[in-house]
Formats: C-alpha cells, structure tokens, sequence
C-alpha cells in the first residue's frame, strides 16, 4: 500500500513540475492594470467624451453606446474570471491569491 503523503507527493509533482507560488506577483492592481485602464483605453475615453459633448449630440444613443460598452466588458471580467478559479483549482490545486492564501 501507497503511503497518503507518497501519493500527494507524486501527485504534486505530476501537476505543478516543482512550480512555487507566485506570492507578490498577482492581484490587483498591477502594473498591467495601470496600463491597460491609463493607457491603452485613452482612445475609447475620447470616444465616449465625444458622444457626449460632439456635434451633433444625441445622449439616448450615446447612453446605449455606454450600456452596450459596459454590458460587454462586464461578461468578458466576469467570464474570465470564473474560467481563472476553474483553472487555478484544477491544475494549481486552490484558489488564485487576492481569493485564496497567499504563497505555496
């Protein structure tokens, strides 16, 4: 018979291949997160600035404009944030860091 911690050894090593944690390396905010909403959105900021104060101004459609932008970046966060605690218990055996414990 196989010891208990034999066998969460081996499989330990099966699934991580000796990987740590990544303690200090994720969360939010991150350097990602500072350029991602301060940089690269700059242009949809202007976008959404122009349907509002542009000619000719129309706010019903611009306020549908904001609702569909809004709608649309929520299913994506929310999905992939689901999808991001599926993988992390299925190949790294909990829950991610700003959920879960912190380090290995």
């Amino acid at each position: 018979m196989i010891a208990p911690a034999t066998l969460m050894s081996a499989l330990s090593w099966a699934l991580y291949h000796g990987e740590g944690g990544t303690e200090g390396l994720t969360g939010f905010p991150n350097i990602g997160t500072y350029l991602i909403f301060g940089v690269i959105l700059v242009p949809v900021y202007v976008m959404i600035i122009a349907w509002f104060v542009g000619e000719p101004r129309n706010s019903k459609t611009g306020l549908m404009g904001v609702g569909y932008l809004v709608g649309i970046t929520a299913q994506m966060w929310i999905g992939m944030f689901i999808l991001t605690m599926i993988i992390a218990v299925v190949f790294y055996g909990g829950l991610p860091e700003p959920i879960g414990s912190t380090g290995p």
